[in-house]
């Protein structure tokens, strides 16, 4: 928790002012972040200085796992978060490689469970790694990656949080995750949520013990108006001790959690928040 506020206070004393095309808004930046979530301690990283939410997060990862292209399906699992990419973006409304309502092209998921080869075949990245981990191989490769320029025009969206990397290191599992850019008063615990869960899910089902998740961020940034809430209301209150993060132990395969599994399986204990801050979302 207090290195996330950290990060905060780093941004807000260090970072440049950057114009931000996309957005026409300018935000505070700074240029590599490192952040370490112990996984193995169960330090489950929901962000206690304002209130948060983990469902979301988690469904999004989960619908990542089962290889989902359509937001139809990450609203089935508990996610609206795919809905405005899919439906309202005009550059994907206008391409003509979208498919119709809900269709998010070959982004995120689809890259990680159908890597297109150029012989026509397809790469399952997530199910090569989970079979060497499970059998306590790391050949030092065990990537799983969404970042695939040469398809981003089929897709709504170029991926944020776009590689994760594990490594077994004496029975542990360890992850480092990258991530191009990040919204740090927003985006960041979504992400935190997510790296964390990644590891923690996969050591259940490999049987390895989980170990620490590493966090790696190019580009964090605070938008300027975000920065009166960040500066005047957060960056003012105390962290709260962190939270546990329960998943249903009959969970023990990949094939579980491209069937059975449904956010009913995770549930988290001990969260403690202050009041809630409704920061400005940049679209």
């Amino acid at each position: 928790m207090r290195a996330y506020l950290d990060l905060c206070q780093r941004i807000v004393d260090e970072g440049s002012w950057v114009e931000n095309e996309r957005t026409g808004k300018r935000c505070l930046t700074v240029i590599n972040a490192d952040l370490e979530y112990n996984v193995a301690q169960n330090e489950f990283p929901m962000i206690t200085t304002r209130k948060s939410f983990f469902k979301s997060a988690i469904a999004e990862f989960l619908g990542y796992i089962r290889g989902y292209d359509n937001a139809a399906d990450f609203r089935k699992l508990g996610t609206k978060t795919w809905d405005a990419n899919a439906n309202l973006n005009d550059v994907w409304l206008n391409n003509s490689y979208r498919k119709g309502e809900d269709d998010m092209g070959r982004v995120y998921g689809i890259q990680g469970r159908a890597w297109a080869k150029p012989d026509g075949g397809t790469i399952d990245q997530l199910q090569k790694i989970v079979d060497n981990l499970s059998k306590g191989i790391d050949d030092r490769a065990e990537i799983m990656s969404f970042y695939n320029p040469g398809e981003f025009h089929l897709g709504c969206l170029r991926p944020c949080m776009h590689t994760h990397n594990f490594s077994i290191l004496d029975g542990t599992l360890y992850l480092t995750s990258f991530q191009r850019s990040c919204d740090v008063p927003l985006g960041l615990n979504f992400n935190q949520i997510q790296v964390f869960f990644f590891l923690a899910i996969m050591a259940q089902i490999t049987g390895l013990k989980p170990g620490i998740a590493y966090h790696k961020i190019v580009n964090a940034h605070i938008y300027e108006d975000q920065l009166p809430l960040m500066k005047g209301v957060q960056l003012k209150r105390e962290p709260l001790p962190s939270p546990k993060l329960i998943i249903n132990p009959k969970i023990k395969s990949l094939k579980d959690l491209e069937t059975w599994v449904t956010m009913d399986d995770f549930s988290v204990e001990g969260y403690q928040c202050h009041e809630a801050i409704k920061y400005p979302f940049s679209v």
